[in-house]
């Protein structure tokens, strides 16, 4: 008789991935940048967050290659490490810009002062470009050394970031979102802003690690289909948030969606109806990474699970 296959522990692989997460991204900061602004991209990056897309980025490459990331050849590891920063920091910066007055103005993120009101507005703007062109630098490495990664992932690997981050994607998902205050929005056109506004840095984390580890054609059509599903359905979850938690457990203010007269998939769905909403996207994406072949998937699997299931 076999032994009983031991349940996956997705607390403890996050946990370690998460730990080695935060301290490389404080090591790819530039020290020799002047300290206020230092200061305030530390703020930024640090003290907080779910670190869901870096942790997406180790799930995907962790599943094309097999092997758990400390399993990983030192180069590969180094890379996907990258990955997982750059694409934080992307994060990161977006978040600093839209907690601005001529955004979102909110005052709190991560259950602390936003950047612009602990550093000022001027200080927070640069912040956020300084953030977004680090992680370009992060993203790329010495590719003189045998067990680097090639030249041409890193330039892929650089494509989707920045197709992700900019009118493709982040800044053409907020513009959508900043026109759409006041408006009717149905399905489709909802969905194709929050494609664009979160689910595209989500999708580009996904395949980023892929990239890593080598993705063949079918691996990486199935990971952007589970990367795009799970993409929309951490919005959608967000929607559901913003109406039925309160601000000490969301640690931003809550119901700002609905004060600033914003669509949302609440407001089109209805609470019940966005819910099961999330649930169905999280089980399609996990079907294509079964018809895909992709078995050693179970970090993949979690963290979709847990989105749905997240409080924050």
């Amino acid at each position: 008789m076999s032994a009983a296959a031991v349940p996956f522990d997705i607390h403890a692989w996050q946990q370690a991935r998460a730990d080695e997460v935060e301290l490389a991204l404080l090591q790819h900061l530039p020290t020799d940048a002047p300290q206020p602004l230092l200061a305030a991209m530390q703020y930024a990056l640090t003290g907080g967050g779910k670190r869901m897309r870096p942790m997406l980025a180790f799930a995907a490459c962790e599943a094309v290659a097999k092997q758990s990331s400390t399993a990983l050849r030192p180069g590969m590891r180094e890379a996907v490490m990258r990955a997982a920063c750059a694409v934080e920091m992307i994060h990161a910066y977006s978040l600093v810009h839209d907690d601005m007055p001529c955004m979102d103005d909110d005052v709190l993120r991560r259950g602390k002062p936003t950047v612009h009101v602990q550093y000022g507005q001027a200080q927070a703007l640069l912040a956020g470009d300084a953030l977004q062109a680090q992680a370009f630098v992060v993203l790329t490495q010495d590719t003189d050394t045998d067990d680097a990664l090639p030249a041409s992932a890193q330039l892929r690997c650089c494509q989707l970031l920045s197709v992700a981050a900019g009118a493709q994607g982040m800044a053409g998902g907020q513009a959508i979102d900043l026109a759409s205050v006041g408006t009717d929005l149905n399905q489709s056109e909802l969905e194709r802003m929050h494609a664009l506004k979160t689910g595209a840095l989500i999708r580009a984390a996904v395949a980023m690690g892929a990239v890593c580890a080598g993705a063949n054609a079918q691996e990486r059509t199935a990971l952007d289909v589970y990367g795009q599903r799970v993409g929309l359905a951490f919005q959608v979850v967000d929607d559901v948030l913003d109406v039925s938690a309160d601000t000490a457990t969301l640690g931003k203010t809550a119901g700002k969606d609905a004060l600033a007269d914003k669509p949302t998939f609440v407001s089109l769905m209805g609470l019940s109806g966005a819910q099961a909403y999330a649930v169905d996207l999280v089980h399609s994406a996990k079907a294509a990474l079964q018809d895909a072949g992709l078995s050693d998937s179970a970090a993949l699997h979690a963290l979709a699970d847990k989105i749905v299931a997240r409080s924050h």
